[in-house]
């Protein structure tokens, strides 16, 4: 890791960009703590990737070190439900509307309100033009998908207000399973 952090940090400097780094697969407080140093002595601002259940249950903790959080909800959602999402059998457990995976992306957000840092989402909830208002609602900061996804995501956001999407928040933590989420939703967004 030290060399790819020294390599980023040259072409910082050879450009002049303060980049945000991330590393995946953190676990620990501790590991986040190291990570954070390394790219602070090199300039450059420190965050890792939310992809398994510990960092979002201990989010507070985290970001104590961090100056950001991105959810990777494809690694989140089979780490929390137990689920390899490459398994066509689980496809039930990995999908994003989870009531667990959807309460621990709540926790996050909430916990980079505290902080006053960016908490975002990458991955399949983050290309979900309706899953992306709840996001929202739950304060996520930012979202990243797909480049063939950021049109219809766009201008579903387009069409509603932060209240719509708190109150959105709201009926899909409530629900319990996917499908009562995504009608409770639907719901809350058509009624505006």
């Amino acid at each position: 890791m030290t060399h790819q952090l020294d390599a980023v940090a040259q072409a910082a400097s050879s450009t002049g960009a303060a980049p945000w780094v991330m590393a995946p697969m953190v676990a620990t407080v501790a590991e986040a703590a190291e990570f954070a140093a390394q790219v602070r002595e090199r300039g450059m601002v420190p965050g890792v990737m939310v992809e398994v259940p510990s960092v979002a249950v201990l989010a507070d903790r985290f970001l104590e070190h961090l100056d950001f959080l991105s959810i990777g909800t494809n690694d989140l959602s089979q780490y929390t439900l137990a689920a390899d999402r490459l398994s066509a059998d689980l496809a039930d457990l990995t999908d994003p509307w989870q009531p667990a995976l959807l309460a621990l992306v709540q926790a996050t957000a909430a916990a980079g309100q505290r902080a006053g840092k960016p908490v975002g989402v990458c991955g399949e909830a983050a290309a979900d033009p309706m899953l992306a208002c709840v996001l929202v609602g739950m304060g996520i900061t930012s979202l990243s998908c797909a480049a063939s996804s950021v049109a219809g995501v766009g201008a579903r956001l387009a069409t509603v207000d932060l209240a719509t999407c708190q109150r959105a928040a709201e009926a899909a933590l409530a629900a319990a399973d996917p499908q009562s989420a995504r009608a409770a939703v639907r719901e809350v967004l058509a009624a505006g």
